[in-house]
């Protein structure tokens, strides 16, 4: 590889037609992260398989989103970067969020073949109109593209649209509300049918809001009873109907052509991060664990309607056709993979395997060999699961009834945002760079 700039490059790869692909969201085409690639690379590290990787500014959470030959990504660049920094007592640094400071917040886009960067925009430069917790950042929301232009949300700071040439094409301000504790804020903006969703959970004014992708008029609002959440809300295509999913303090479904409410269930208290996975049949979601309550998997089916909350401890309801308490689902979003829920844990490696049809119990809290904390999303390619933990080190579980490790792949960064899969190529953001992977 020879070096250009801040990028590493490796000789020029064409993408055909035929193997190009698109991740055009958080988790994917269909929130899940599942691909149909093939020939995707099968190990990797600092020596291998590295077929470029791009010097990041500033700080951010989102993930990488890819469309044709484009990876598009989101940065909050500090102005002065020494405020970046805070020192303890033992003389360690740790990063920080200043919210007294002046910020850049950048859509950046490369091409996917080589690392090149083609063009940066400055969405909005000043200071944050909300603080966030030091392991927050202020461009945690994925941005999402229907092939013609790139859709960021900055939470709090606005929504952006611009062309696949970089030009702003409409900005919409979507107001400032203060978050639980200041952490800040995380849901990504969904995309079905010409209109983008947003989920903006607050402790002040919370609302579901359908925005039309041509103009970035609002088509409908919906008030949400409900404080702050970070998760993103999902299109379910079920076997009854189209819904658009929230989790929350209460899980809710509504129609999106209308935003009428179609179902609701309480979670149990817990904090809520983690996203939906669905299927024909059901959606599974739930809460984090935490001193109020939550950690329950709940597991909802096709057709439900009107209040489903199990009642008198029950585990299941008109609506639910089972939950199971103590599932270990935490950060990540879980992963429903030929029949299975996979869910892994941000403390102590841990992986939980359900099955899909009953909650019946495959395997839990098996300590994955090595593992550090789990914030990103595991995938599954080709009868494997794939978990990278924050350390950077990819571990790879066979899928099925039988816990097995099969193999690790370590990259030297710190990672929290998930991957993005396309032209038979992985699509990394750690702290430091942006990898892509490819045989």
């Amino acid at each position: 590889m020879k070096l250009m700039n801040t990028v590493f490059l490796s000789a020029a790869f064409c993408l055909s037609n035929a193997c190009t692909s698109n991740w055009p969201q958080f988790r994917g085409p269909e929130s899940n992260q599942l691909t149909k690639e093939k020939k995707l690379p099968e190990e990797w590290s600092n020596e291998k398989n590295i077929e470029w990787k791009y010097k990041l500014s500033g700080r951010g959470w989102s993930s990488p989103v890819v469309w044709g030959d484009r990876v598009f990504l989101t940065s909050a660049v500090l102005e002065d970067t020494t405020l970046q920094w805070t020192q303890s007592g033992s003389g360690e640094r740790s990063r920080v969020n200043p919210s007294d400071a002046e910020y850049r917040w950048e859509v950046c886009c490369l091409n996917a073949n080589t690392g090149e960067e083609l063009w940066k925009r400055i969405a909005h430069k000043g200071t944050p109109r909300i603080p966030t917790h030091r392991d927050n950042t202020y461009a945690s929301e994925t941005p999402v593209t229907d092939g013609k232009r790139v859709y960021v949300y900055f939470g709090m700071t606005g929504m952006f649209a611009y062309d696949f040439d970089g030009n702003l094409v409409w900005e919409k301000d979507m107001g400032v509300y203060p978050s639980q504790k200041d952490w800040g804020v995380s849901s990504s903006p969904l995309l079905f049918k010409n209109t983008l969703y947003l989920q903006i959970d607050n402790e002040d004014h919370s609302f579901l809001v359908a925005l039309d992708t041509e103009s970035g008029e609002e088509q409908w609002r919906v008030p949400r009873d409900e404080k702050t959440n970070w998760s993103s809300p999902v299109i379910w295509k079920n076997k009854v109907r189209t819904e658009l999913v929230t989790s929350g303090g209460i899980a809710r479904s509504y129609d999106p052509g209308t935003g009428a409410l179609l179902w609701e269930l309480n979670l149990g208290g817990g904090r809520n991060i983690s996203s939906p996975v669905a299927d024909k049949e059901m959606i599974y979601l739930g809460n984090e664990k935490r001193s109020d309550g939550g950690g329950i998997l709940f597991a909802i089916k096709a057709g439900a309607e009107g209040d489903i909350t199990p009642q008198d401890g029950a585990s299941a309801s008109s609506g639910v056709a089972w939950s199971l308490p103590e599932s270990g689902l935490s950060m990540a979003s879980p992963l429903l993979y030929e029949g299975r829920i996979y869910i892994v844990e941000r403390r102590g490696g841990m992986i939980y395997c359900y099955q899909a049809a009953t909650g019946e119990s495959v395997y839990q809290s098996i300590n994955i060999p090595d593992a550090g904390p789990f914030w990103s999303s595991p995938w599954a390619v080709d009868g494997r699961i794939y978990c990278m933990d924050e350390r950077g080190t990819t571990h790879v579980v066979k899928a099925g009834d039988e816990f097995k490790a099969l193999a690790q792949h370590k990259l030297d960064d710190k990672f929290w945002a998930s991957q993005a899969i396309a032209n038979q190529s992985y699509f990394f953001r750690g702290v430091e760079y942006l990898y892509c992977v490819r045989d």
